[in-house]
């Protein structure tokens, strides 16, 4: 090899004498490659769609504590509701059977009845006007004791009316041993 080194190094300039076509060249190599590909930027690199995504993800967040936010304020209301439907279910109930006593009772007088009933008109007006108070949202532990209270007085009322109806009844009635 070392003549043929030689060789070349004597006849450099010989060589130098053709230079390559390199347009030849690279047309020659680009029919030799693949099609090209059109280059793909991948949507999550763009920076435009990274704001947009980091927005949309802070109003999401937002939003979800927003929404729990109201939740909690309605959860306590339907349970407030819940809590009032209860109480008047329980306290209804016990009120209508009773005013039914007092309709029925044949020892009352007809002006006793009204009377009566007016009175319960007035609790009926002052437990609907406390139902308004609830929907307002007015201090609602207050509200639910005041109605409570209400059908309390109702009760009441009609419990110590008829007690005072069996107690008359009962002195009427001689219940003494004759021997």
């Amino acid at each position: 090899m070392d003549n043929f080194e030689k060789h070349i190094r004597e006849n450099k300039a010989l060589f130098d004498d053709h230079k390559a076509d390199r347009g030849k060249m690279w047309a020659n190599i680009e029919t030799q490659l693949e099609p090209a590909k059109p280059k793909v930027v991948p949507l999550w690199k763009s920076p435009m769609i990274r704001i947009a995504a980091s927005v949309l993800i802070i109003l999401g967040i937002s939003g979800l504590i927003g929404v729990s936010f109201l939740d909690d304020s309605s959860t306590e209301n339907s349970f407030v509701s819940k809590e009032l439907q209860d109480i008047d279910m329980h306290y209804k109930g016990l009120v209508s059977y009773q005013v039914q006593l007092v309709k029925n009772n044949d020892e009352l007088s007809e002006a006793d009845k009204e009377e009566f009933l007016s009175f319960m008109d007035e609790l009926d007006a002052e437990y609907e006007q406390l139902k308004l108070e609830m929907r307002n949202n007015l201090d609602n532990e207050l509200v639910l004791e005041a109605i409570v209270s209400n059908y309390r007085k109702r009760i009441e009322l009609i419990e110590n009316l008829l007690h005072q109806l069996n107690e008359s009844k009962l002195k009427d009635d001689d219940y003494g041993y004759t021997l």
